[in-house]
Protein backbone atom coordinates (compact mmCIF):
# COMPACT_ATOMS: atom_id res chain seq x y z
CA UNK A 1 0.00 0.00 0.00
CA UNK A 2 1.23 3.41 -0.93
CA UNK A 3 2.01 5.93 2.00
CA UNK A 4 -0.20 9.03 1.58
CA UNK A 5 2.02 11.92 1.38
CA UNK A 6 1.50 14.91 3.60
CA UNK A 7 0.80 18.45 2.83
CA UNK A 8 4.56 19.27 2.96
CA UNK A 9 5.88 16.86 0.74
CA UNK A 10 2.71 17.80 -1.74
CA UNK A 11 3.92 21.09 -1.02
CA UNK A 12 7.49 21.45 -1.91
CA UNK A 13 8.26 20.92 -5.45
CA UNK A 14 5.43 23.12 -6.54
CA UNK A 15 7.68 25.71 -4.83
CA UNK A 16 11.19 24.33 -6.44
CA UNK A 17 10.96 27.07 -9.32
CA UNK A 18 10.45 30.00 -6.37
CA UNK A 19 13.27 28.09 -4.31
CA UNK A 20 15.64 28.83 -7.40
CA UNK A 21 14.63 32.20 -7.92
CA UNK A 22 14.40 33.12 -4.40
CA UNK A 23 17.74 32.16 -2.68
CA UNK A 24 19.52 33.98 -5.86
CA UNK A 25 17.08 36.94 -5.28
CA UNK A 26 17.77 37.00 -1.04
CA UNK A 27 21.07 37.30 -1.45
CA UNK A 28 21.15 39.63 -3.89
CA UNK A 29 18.66 41.79 -1.77
CA UNK A 30 21.61 40.96 1.40
CA UNK A 31 24.57 41.74 -0.53
CA UNK A 32 22.75 44.98 -1.64
CA UNK A 33 21.78 45.86 2.11
CA UNK A 34 25.86 44.64 3.19
CA UNK A 35 27.17 47.13 0.39
CA UNK A 36 24.90 49.85 1.87
CA UNK A 37 26.41 49.31 5.30
CA UNK A 38 23.35 47.51 7.02
CA UNK A 39 24.62 44.52 8.96
CA UNK A 40 22.66 40.66 8.42
CA UNK A 41 20.68 41.11 11.43
CA UNK A 42 19.00 44.09 9.54
CA UNK A 43 18.53 42.25 6.24
CA UNK A 44 16.78 39.07 7.63
CA UNK A 45 14.45 40.53 9.97
CA UNK A 46 13.15 42.99 6.87
CA UNK A 47 12.63 39.85 5.21
CA UNK A 48 11.05 38.19 7.61
CA UNK A 49 8.53 40.87 8.76
CA UNK A 50 8.21 43.31 5.13
CA UNK A 51 8.92 39.98 3.17
CA UNK A 52 8.31 42.21 -0.82
CA UNK A 53 10.81 41.79 -3.29
CA UNK A 54 10.45 44.64 -5.21
CA UNK A 55 10.33 47.04 -2.00
CA UNK A 56 12.64 45.72 -0.10
CA UNK A 57 15.44 46.35 -3.16
CA UNK A 58 13.73 49.84 -3.02
CA UNK A 59 14.00 50.07 0.57
CA UNK A 60 18.44 49.59 0.25
CA UNK A 61 18.23 53.33 -1.23
CA UNK A 62 15.59 54.65 0.69
CA UNK A 63 17.40 53.50 3.83
CA UNK A 64 20.91 54.38 2.44
CA UNK A 65 19.20 57.81 1.38
CA UNK A 66 17.42 58.59 5.04
CA UNK A 67 14.51 59.59 3.17
CA UNK A 68 11.13 60.94 5.42
CA UNK A 69 8.35 58.01 6.74
CA UNK A 70 6.04 59.66 4.91
CA UNK A 71 7.96 59.66 1.68
CA UNK A 72 8.74 56.04 2.26
CA UNK A 73 5.13 55.09 2.67
CA UNK A 74 4.08 56.37 0.24
CA UNK A 75 6.93 55.25 -2.43
CA UNK A 76 5.61 51.37 -0.69
CA UNK A 77 1.94 52.58 -1.34
CA UNK A 78 2.98 52.79 -5.14
CA UNK A 79 4.67 50.09 -5.82
CA UNK A 80 2.63 47.37 -3.98
CA UNK A 81 -0.65 48.61 -4.99
CA UNK A 82 -0.58 45.66 -7.31
CA UNK A 83 -1.17 43.80 -4.65
CA UNK A 84 -4.41 44.81 -4.09
CA UNK A 85 -5.19 43.42 -7.64
CA UNK A 86 -4.31 40.08 -7.71
CA UNK A 87 -5.20 39.80 -4.02
CA UNK A 88 -8.68 40.72 -5.16
CA UNK A 89 -8.46 37.28 -7.63
CA UNK A 90 -8.13 35.42 -4.28
CA UNK A 91 -10.87 36.22 -2.58
CA UNK A 92 -12.48 32.60 -3.33
CA UNK A 93 -9.46 30.64 -3.07
CA UNK A 94 -9.37 32.12 0.66
CA UNK A 95 -12.95 32.43 1.02
CA UNK A 96 -12.97 28.47 2.62
CA UNK A 97 -9.64 28.98 4.51
CA UNK A 98 -10.39 28.63 8.55
CA UNK A 99 -6.71 28.70 9.71
CA UNK A 100 -3.78 30.25 8.16
CA UNK A 101 -5.32 32.99 6.77
CA UNK A 102 -3.72 36.19 7.91
CA UNK A 103 -0.50 34.49 7.02
CA UNK A 104 -1.74 33.44 3.94
CA UNK A 105 -2.68 37.02 3.05
CA UNK A 106 0.77 38.41 4.46
CA UNK A 107 3.00 35.93 2.51
CA UNK A 108 0.83 36.55 -1.24
CA UNK A 109 3.83 37.65 -3.25
CA UNK A 110 3.86 37.90 -6.71
CA UNK A 111 5.50 34.17 -6.81
CA UNK A 112 3.25 33.06 -4.31
CA UNK A 113 0.21 33.89 -6.01
CA UNK A 114 1.13 32.49 -9.70
CA UNK A 115 1.69 29.04 -7.87
CA UNK A 116 -1.67 28.94 -5.60
CA UNK A 117 -3.75 30.55 -7.92
CA UNK A 118 -3.75 27.25 -10.06
CA UNK A 119 -3.34 24.98 -6.67
CA UNK A 120 -6.27 22.50 -6.64
CA UNK A 121 -4.90 19.75 -3.90
CA UNK A 122 -6.07 16.25 -3.87
CA UNK A 123 -9.09 15.78 -1.58
CA UNK A 124 -7.42 13.84 0.83
CA UNK A 125 -4.67 16.14 1.88
CA UNK A 126 -5.70 19.75 4.45
CA UNK A 127 -6.44 22.33 1.60
CA UNK A 128 -5.44 24.99 4.54
CA UNK A 129 -2.37 23.46 5.21
CA UNK A 130 -0.96 22.95 1.45
CA UNK A 131 -2.01 26.73 1.06
CA UNK A 132 0.23 27.64 4.00
CA UNK A 133 3.48 24.88 3.36
CA UNK A 134 3.59 26.58 0.07
CA UNK A 135 3.87 29.85 1.38
CA UNK A 136 5.95 29.28 4.18
CA UNK A 137 8.42 27.46 2.22
CA UNK A 138 8.59 30.43 -0.09
CA UNK A 139 9.60 32.96 2.69
CA UNK A 140 11.92 30.80 4.20
CA UNK A 141 13.76 30.64 0.80
CA UNK A 142 13.17 34.15 0.61
CA UNK A 143 14.73 34.51 4.23
CA UNK A 144 17.38 31.95 3.44
CA UNK A 145 18.84 33.77 0.55
CA UNK A 146 19.53 36.98 2.37
CA UNK A 147 21.18 35.46 4.62
CA UNK A 148 23.54 34.19 2.93
CA UNK A 149 23.75 37.24 0.39
CA UNK A 150 24.38 39.26 4.09
CA UNK A 151 26.97 37.23 5.14
CA UNK A 152 28.65 37.14 2.02
CA UNK A 153 28.44 40.78 1.56
CA UNK A 154 29.59 41.27 5.24
CA UNK A 155 32.88 38.86 4.41
CA UNK A 156 33.84 40.02 0.96
CA UNK A 157 33.44 42.56 -1.95
CA UNK A 158 31.13 42.56 -4.45
CA UNK A 159 30.27 45.03 -7.53
CA UNK A 160 26.49 45.17 -7.17
CA UNK A 161 25.96 47.46 -10.37
CA UNK A 162 22.52 45.37 -11.93
CA UNK A 163 22.12 43.17 -9.38
CA UNK A 164 18.86 44.87 -8.63
CA UNK A 165 17.70 43.76 -12.04
CA UNK A 166 17.20 40.27 -10.97
CA UNK A 167 14.05 40.94 -9.62
CA UNK A 168 13.09 41.96 -13.21
CA UNK A 169 14.59 38.87 -14.49
CA UNK A 170 12.35 36.82 -12.56
CA UNK A 171 9.47 38.12 -13.53
CA UNK A 172 10.43 38.24 -17.06
CA UNK A 173 11.41 33.93 -16.53
CA UNK A 174 7.90 33.47 -14.49
CA UNK A 175 5.91 35.31 -17.21
CA UNK A 176 7.71 33.11 -20.10
CA UNK A 177 6.31 30.15 -18.25
CA UNK A 178 2.84 31.05 -18.18
CA UNK A 179 3.40 31.75 -22.00
CA UNK A 180 3.84 28.29 -22.68
CA UNK A 181 0.23 27.36 -20.59
CA UNK A 182 -2.00 28.25 -24.17
CA UNK A 183 -4.36 29.30 -21.72
CA UNK A 184 -3.45 31.50 -20.01
CA UNK A 185 -2.26 33.91 -22.80
CA UNK A 186 -5.18 35.82 -23.25
CA UNK A 187 -4.84 37.27 -19.73
CA UNK A 188 -0.74 37.71 -20.21
CA UNK A 189 -1.81 39.59 -23.60
CA UNK A 190 -4.16 41.82 -21.52
CA UNK A 191 -1.28 42.38 -18.78
CA UNK A 192 0.90 43.59 -21.64
CA UNK A 193 -1.29 45.58 -23.70
CA UNK A 194 -2.36 47.58 -20.84
CA UNK A 195 0.66 48.27 -19.39
CA UNK A 196 2.24 49.63 -22.13
CA UNK A 197 -0.92 51.68 -23.08
CA UNK A 198 -0.85 53.04 -19.29
CA UNK A 199 3.22 53.57 -19.55
CA UNK A 200 2.68 55.69 -22.66
CA UNK A 201 -0.10 57.78 -20.94
CA UNK A 202 0.54 58.13 -17.59
CA UNK A 203 5.03 57.72 -17.96
CA UNK A 204 7.11 56.01 -16.38
CA UNK A 205 6.38 56.87 -12.82
CA UNK A 206 2.60 56.59 -12.32
CA UNK A 207 1.86 53.84 -15.10
CA UNK A 208 1.27 50.81 -12.44
CA UNK A 209 -2.04 51.68 -10.89
CA UNK A 210 -3.82 52.29 -13.92
CA UNK A 211 -2.74 49.79 -15.43
CA UNK A 212 -3.88 47.16 -12.54
CA UNK A 213 -6.78 49.05 -12.88
CA UNK A 214 -7.54 48.12 -16.22
CA UNK A 215 -6.51 44.78 -16.07
CA UNK A 216 -8.52 44.21 -12.74
CA UNK A 217 -11.90 45.70 -14.78
CA UNK A 218 -11.47 43.85 -18.00
CA UNK A 219 -11.15 40.64 -16.34
CA UNK A 220 -14.09 41.27 -13.91
CA UNK A 221 -16.16 42.21 -17.04
CA UNK A 222 -15.09 39.01 -19.24
CA UNK A 223 -16.25 37.26 -15.87
CA UNK A 224 -19.81 38.85 -15.49
CA UNK A 225 -20.10 38.04 -19.25
CA UNK A 226 -18.81 34.42 -18.83
CA UNK A 227 -21.06 33.93 -15.94
CA UNK A 228 -23.86 35.30 -17.56
CA UNK A 229 -23.35 32.79 -20.69
CA UNK A 230 -23.06 29.81 -18.39
CA UNK A 231 -26.19 30.79 -16.65
CA UNK A 232 -28.34 31.60 -20.00
CA UNK A 233 -27.22 27.55 -21.23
Amino acid sequence: MNRQKTELEYAFPRTVPVMAGYLVLGAAYGILMADSGFGPVWSVVISIVVYAGSLQYLGVSLLAAGVSPLYGFLMSLMLNARHLFYGISMLDKFRTVKRFRPYLIFALTDETFSVLCAENPPRELDRDKVFFWIAFLDHCYWVGGTLLGALLGSLLTFDTTGMDFALTALFVVIFAGQWEEKSGRPSALLGVGATLVCLLIFGADQFIIPAMAVILAVLFIAWQFKKKREESR
